[in-house]
């Protein structure tokens, strides 16, 4: 049966008593719409938990009662980094401010123990449910699955968190994490039974020489770390009164930012032991028989990686389960010193939390001895085949919030400026930035929607060098929130098409051409200095970038044929040349090019070609002209010729090395290159809204466009060309995650004829139906029709990406 939050409470323990005039004074000054001189004042303690004392605070006159709730640090010696309150202060502010994870409301925070004795917060009060039993008697069988999959979805709310959007980016290391909790939860053991109080068990240590033994390899990097609630289960989840969802996530002292799977395995111990047993500890539901409508272990798992997006976690399961166990053994023996000092704040339960303890290091050591602990492929096998509920290219559940963040963010920031971004292109101060646009750019970086381009192994590589294997930050404030929300080339698919439907989205979240190409070489090929240099000041948005390679005086879409001159002359290059349709040079933020020249015209034909990053304003450098495409000069961002007149440039500037601009380019055409075929996808769609409502409002010989035979055979056709060309990208896409960028080409080079073609196809019906407000500058249809048009030469011709797929059509037809 459930509990209601309001019934756990009971008279404050002689231990904990309050100083309530201090009290009602601090809160009556530092609460927002607490009772200034309430008649009733009244504090409870809550019975429920183990760590730090909580509190009901009630305050109100002439019967209208206001309730908060206060947690507080326990009295007396302490052990060292625990009941740290203010953490959890931080954490309920940064999530509650700033994502949607269902916390409690923080109000304030108090470090001066003059006030009641120790430090202490007050938070929102929850009106709702708190199952203590996991088993959830007297629940139909039916709520119970919905309620499991609810904690399943909980849980991956807090670990879609980005923690360097929200301000959580210093919250903890993250390197390392599973290793430093055996140490750490050894140290608590170890002081917890510091002069026999209570005795230490032996075969504790067994369990912490096993654990050092068998950390997960992908634990050492922290690349996957994000955010850890630390103690997560169902009794710390406030339920709606009536509805099966969580309202409220609670007890978030053991929080830092860590490996998320620690996290989940915890959730699971109940499967496994039952810690809610008055009269001990004993095994869990899996083994003694799962009560009705509760999902197995596996099924919970299963909900909670597909919500999450995370890999099925069978290799290292042994390890989370076994950790949770120590730790749960570790907290238990802190739970029982605290009691046999006096200070635990549970009552009589925190009596038997000694041999709670023993219990569990038992049944760790019997775990670890157990050859199968989870089955090799989640029940459904989504791996393999594809359930109802999802198909392949279905996002998970943090794609889909991101996405809805970023729809929203277009409708209400996005859409309603495009008209001042156009009047200020047409204007005489085109080549200045629009404010506005600096302005939604902090905005995008506060709501966790910048560089959401960059992939996961690319931002990996980012914070090994900028970390150093420590996981620490580098200089300043920058963090490695820049380095985007650890998405696969699939996930930001989804997203990137939003981007799409506006010329001048792309930018604003940092997700613009040629930035995130030139971005993606640096993080590949670029080493330390060069990443410290340009990496991050792009990365931050403080500067753009240009991509320098094709020529006007050869047929450039053949690199071989490329002209410009790269030069050693002792310490530096000289670069002598001329490049054009150096999109981004225009801009009057763009700083360093990547230049793409011939460092040694003798070597072998693919051997010869080297980048090289060059300073915009180095001496040499002249931009002659902005090009035109259709007539649009996209100003601020624009397309330059630009000569290089003996361009002295250090050559401590080559990137990976010379003769190595073919290997580079070849990297930089995977990723970056299809991102204007997902983007391409959005414009479609933006076309297809503009043709609909277009076809629904206007009338033609007697009736509206919509209603012509015509035109709904022609509209009906683009949606199919749309969608069968959206699956081609996110086949694409998924093939770069799955296979590389080599074994991927074939697809990839499909995605880039197909995408421009059918965005052509959609924007010239739309066009039609708009008449002459379609060749306008009225609305954007005619710009979106010059980008897509160009994106068949710009992105390398299509003759080119059907001589691919040609090649390696006949290559199979050989096998």
């Amino acid at each position: 049966m459930a509990s209601r939050t309001g019934d756990l409470v009971s008279q404050v323990h002689p231990a904990h008593q309050l100083d309530l005039y201090a009290l009602l004074r601090y809160a009556s000054a530092n609460v927002s719409g607490f009772p200034s001189s309430p008649s009733h004042f009244k504090v409870s303690q809550f019975g429920h938990g183990q760590s730090n004392p909580t509190f009901l605070l009630e305050a109100g006159s002439g019967g209208i009662v206001k309730r908060y709730v206060l947690r507080k640090k326990p009295p007396g010696k302490l052990l060292p980094s625990a009941h740290a309150v203010d953490r959890e202060f931080q954490v309920l502010r940064a999530l509650g401010d700033h994502t949607a994870v269902p916390v409690p409301k923080a109000f304030c925070l108090c470090t001066d123990p003059k006030v009641i004795g120790t430090a202490f917060y007050i938070m929102e009060f929850l009106e709702g449910r708190i199952f203590i039993d996991p088993k959830l008697p007297g629940v139909a069988p039916e709520r119970r699955r919905a309620m499991y999959r609810a904690t399943a979805k909980a849980l991956a709310s807090v670990h879609s968190a980005n923690v360097d959007a929200i301000g959580l980016g210093r919250y903890g290391r993250r390197d390392n994490y599973c290793k430093r909790q055996v140490e750490r939860w050894a140290k608590q053991y170890i002081a917890s039974t510091t002069e026999g109080k209570p005795e230490s068990n032996p075969k504790m240590f067994q369990l912490i020489d096993w654990l050092h033994q068998n950390v997960p390899p992908e634990d050492s990097s922290g690349a996957t770390a994000g955010l850890v609630h630390g103690d997560f289960r169902l009794d710390n989840l406030v339920f709606h009164p009536i509805e099966d969802r969580v309202i409220g996530i609670l007890d978030w002292e053991l929080s830092t930012i860590g490996n998320q799977m620690s996290d989940v395995a915890y959730s699971c111990l109940p499967y496994l032991v039952d810690f809610g047993n008055k009269e001990g500890v004993f095994q869990g539901f899996e083994l003694t028989g799962i009560p009705e409508g509760i999902p197995s272990q596996a099924e919970f798992l299963e909900d909670y990686c597909s919500t999450a997006g995370k890999p099925w976690p069978a290799a290292a399961w042994k390890f989370y389960i076994v950790l949770a166990l120590f730790r749960g053994a570790s907290i238990f023996t802190g739970i029982y010193n605290r009691w046999l000092m006096g200070n635990a704040s549970g009552g009589e339960r925190a009596r038997d939390s000694g041999a709670r303890a023993n219990y569990l290091i038992d049944f760790a050591l019997t775990f670890v001895a157990r050859k199968s602990v989870l089955p090799e492929f989640p029940p459904s096998d989504v791996s393999k085949s594809f359930s109802e509920e999802r198909g392949r290219f279905v996002p998970y559940e943090r794609v889909k919030l991101l996405r809805d963040k970023l729809i929203k963010f277009m409708e209400e920031h996005i859409y309603p400026m495009e008209s001042e971004f156009i009047k200020l292109a047409l204007s005489e101060s085109r080549w200045t930035v629009h404010p506005e646009e600096e302005r939604l750019k902090e905005l995008a970086k506060k709501q966790g929607l910048w560089n959401l381009w960059i992939p996961f192994d690319s931002a990996a590589r980012a914070k090994n060098l900028f970390f150093k294997g420590g996981g620490h930050a580098f200089s300043g404030d920058t963090y490695n929130s820049l380095l985007g929300a650890g998405l696969s080339n699939l996930e930001y698919g989804y997203l990137c098409e939003i981007m799409g439907r506006s010329i001048w989205a792309p930018q604003v979240f940092n997700c613009g051409a040629p930035d995130t190409g030139n971005m993606e070489v640096l993080l590949r090929y670029g080493n330390e200095e060069q990443l410290q240099e340009w990496l991050i000041p792009l990365l931050e948005g403080k500067i753009r970038s240009g991509f320098a390679m094709t020529e006007p005086q050869v047929a450039s879409s053949d690199a071989t044929n490329i002209e410009c001159s790269i030069k050693r002359q002792g310490d530096s290059y000289i670069i002598n040349g001329t490049k054009w349709w150096t999109s981004g040079a225009m801009d009057p933020r763009c700083r360093i090019l990547i230049v793409m020249g011939k460092t040694d015209f003798s070597a072998a034909k693919h051997k010869q070609q080297s980048m090289i990053l060059v300073d915009i304003q180095t001496p040499g450098i002249h931009i002659k002209r902005p090009l035109k495409v259709f007539g649009f000069d996209d100003a601020p961002h624009g397309h330059a010729e630009i000569s290089f007149e003996d361009v002295r440039v250090p050559a401590k500037n080559i990137l990976l090395g010379e003769g190595r601009g073919f290997e580079i380019a070849q990297g930089r055409l995977g990723p970056g290159r299809l991102h204007h075929c997902m983007r391409l996808i959005g414009v479609a769609e933006r076309g297809m809204q503009m043709m609909a409502q277009r076809a629904l409002s206007r009338k033609v010989f007697g009736k509206y466009i919509a209603e012509h035979g015509s035109f709904l055979s022609d509209i009906a056709k683009c949606r199919i060309e749309l969608e069968r060309t959206r699956l081609l990208v996110l086949e694409a896409a998924d093939q770069l995650d799955r296979l590389g960028n080599k074994k991927a080409r074939g697809t990839i080079a499909m995605a880039k004829v197909a995408a421009p073609n059918m965005a052509l196809k959609v924007l010239d019906m739309a066009i039609q139906v708009h008449g002459g407000a379609g060749v306008s500058s009225d609305t954007v249809l005619a710009h979106l029709w010059a980008g897509a048009r160009t994106l068949r030469i710009a992105d390398g011709p299509d003759e080119v990406h059907l001589g691919t797929i040609a090649k390696l059509e006949l290559q199979r037809s050989k096998l």
